[in-house]
């Protein structure tokens, strides 16, 4: 995997160099990083914006219902309505110092969500993730961003983003939960193996454990990095 310019302020820069640039952070510590997720109504993102999350974690999809003149809105299946469209969103996190991550639940939603974000681009100096879940992973279902298409309208507005792209996954309580298997791995190195732009796996911290071999094959191969995804008490 080649890789673009991850200058000051452009939205590749490694997340750990932006902020201990800023002096938010005293090392290049991943574990220093402190997010807010599901920052989707209104009040959960006054919330975010307010706390000292260092990035802001919200999700993108097309209303179903009509609404909004089909913009996109802000919020995570099941939900399909939202208080909060992305305009709005964009509109009160541009005012903060916080890195973004976007992640989009269709791929209808990308064009319409990626000419927002040229509007307000040049107040955004800062990293920019872009997430989709384009593979099925451990326990995940088929319900995926088709990821060539996706890639693709991305990369057409901001050739110079961050892209974190995962795996659909599940978690069982009551059974031994396999991880990511040597063919998730290389599946994903394939379609990563030719982009210019960084990438960063979202994996579940649960499953690390159980595919340390395969997901650090996948980090030597293409030149990237992880972030795990904590989901309630799974151990």
């Amino acid at each position: 995997m080649a890789t673009t310019a991850r200058g000051p302020g452009s939205w590749s820069e490694n997340i750990l160099q932006y902020f201990l640039r800023n002096n938010q952070i005293t090392t290049e510590d991943g574990a220093q990083i402190t997010w807010y997720h599901a920052a989707n109504h209104k009040a959960q993102m006054k919330e975010a914006l307010k706390s000292t999350a260092h990035m802001v974690e919200a999700d993108v999809l097309l209303p179903s219902n009509g609404s909004d003149h089909g913009q996109p809105i802000m919020a995570h299946p099941p939900e399909s309505s939202s208080d909060n469209t992305l305009q709005e969103w964009l509109t009160e996190v541009v005012k903060s110092n916080k890195g973004i991550k976007l992640d989009f639940k269709s791929l209808a939603a990308v064009e319409p969500s990626m000419m927002l974000l040229e509007n307000v681009k040049k107040h955004l100096k800062r990293p920019v993730w872009i997430n989709a879940d384009i593979l099925p992973g451990p326990n995940g279902n088929s319900r995926v961003v088709d990821a060539k298409p996706f890639i693709d309208t991305v990369t057409s507005f901001f050739p110079d983003v961050t892209f974190s792209l995962g795996w659909t996954t599940g978690w069982h309580p009551e059974k031994v939960n396999e991880g990511y298997s040597w063919t998730m791995v290389k599946e994903m190195e394939c379609i990563c193996n030719e982009l210019n732009q960084p990438v960063t796996f979202p994996v579940r911290a649960a499953l690390v454990r159980q595919s340390c071999s395969q997901l650090l094959w996948l980090l030597k191969k293409s030149n990237s990095y992880l972030h795990s995804k904590n989901a309630g008490n799974e151990v």
